[in-house]
């Protein structure tokens, strides 16, 4: 419980409205109000009266984990773990969130060119079938795959270096911790201005998705010539690469959020569950990225082994969901 929680559960035990406490601290109506729906801080001053005027210490109204400390020894119990929880300050959560903020589109841009990576491929090898702006087989093999792998190769350079910068506070995405004073208002403050971002983001991505295959379904019915309909499987990529791009955008952002507030999938029951389904699930997905760039390599058919990464997403819910089922964790 934050300190405008508390200050308004004290009013109310004592029965007083706000404008009966303003009076009693000598403030308005209005800076009462404010304390209570956390838009501002009383000063250290306001904060001893309080303290004072409802009975309670400066250090509980001042300590958000004070209300919480049965819970959490119960918790601690039965993790049978006597060390305690590590603790974030606000510099350091606001820290975690600009990092957040930053890397976002970074790695929403890698994603995107592993997606992009078989266009000119793709569009080369069409072209070169239909023996359009006199490309050769072996033209269009060579300048296609230098980019795809260029392209992969700038991906993976921007995962690893992201990741580096972000290595430094996988601690709490995977640990318990507790926040000092302000810190929980200030990212829930947050994360509820950005909520409407981030629907529209995801249903603006979903939605290119959907559409990113009119295209190709138009091409197939009219019985397009073999460029055209590889026009629009490359018009299919990209759709789904800038929709992608959204979404990992706001994703990334709102996780932010959702970790230090250890809601969500960052909840304390989850992160215990994560922590023991995270060996699957990178077995699982190493395993569909083989068996995608074989697939690919083997037949060179990009404009339908894509398809793979659809269906191993919906097959990992399924298949997570199961092995949820079967796992353990204490509440």
């Amino acid at each position: 419980m934050i300190l405008a929680d508390k200050i308004t559960e004290e009013r109310k035990k004592n029965g007083w409205s706000q404008e009966e406490l303003a009076e009693q601290l000598g403030v308005s109506r209005q800076a009462v109000s404010k304390w209570e729906s956390a838009g501002s801080v009383p000063d250290l001053q306001k904060i001893i009266q309080l303290a004072n005027i409802f009975g309670v210490s400066t250090d509980y109204l001042l300590k958000d984990e004070m209300e919480a400390e049965d819970r959490q020894g119960e918790y601690t119990a039965q993790d049978d773990s006597d060390r305690p929880l590590r603790r974030v300050s606000m510099e350091e959560a606001n820290d975690f969130l600009d990092v957040r903020r930053k890397s976002a589109p970074v790695i929403a841009n890698a994603v995107t060119l592993c997606i992009l990576s078989p266009v000119l491929l793709l569009l080369l090898g069409a072209f070169s079938e239909s023996h359009m702006f006199h490309i050769t087989e072996g033209i269009a093999a060579g300048v296609g795959c230098t980019v795809l792998f260029a392209l992969i190769a700038v991906a993976v350079f921007l995962f690893i270096t992201i990741g580096m910068k972000m290595s430094h506070s996988e601690h709490l995405e995977k640990e318990m911790f507790e926040t000092e004073y302000g810190v929980t208002g200030m990212v829930r403050e947050k994360s509820r201005a950005y909520e409407q971002t981030f629907t529209m983001g995801i249903a603006g991505g979903v939605v290119l998705c959907i559409l990113s295959v009119v295209p190709v379904i138009i091409a197939g019915a009219a019985e397009a010539p073999d460029y055209i309909c590889a026009i629009c499987v490359a018009g299919l990529l990209v759709m789904i690469a800038v929709g992608v791009n959204i979404m990992v955008r706001v994703s990334m952002i709102r996780s932010s959020y959702d970790t230090l507030l250890q809601e969500g999938e960052y909840s304390r029951r989850e992160k215990k569950m994560k922590n023991k389904l995270d060996a699957f699930s990178g077995a699982y997905w190493c395993l569909a990225t083989a068996i995608y760039l074989g697939w690919s390599f083997w037949t060179m058919r990009w404009e339908i082994t894509w398809i793979l990464w659809p269906v191993a997403g919906v097959l990992f819910a399924a298949v997570s969901s199961m092995v949820r089922a079967f796992t353990k964790v204490d509440e």
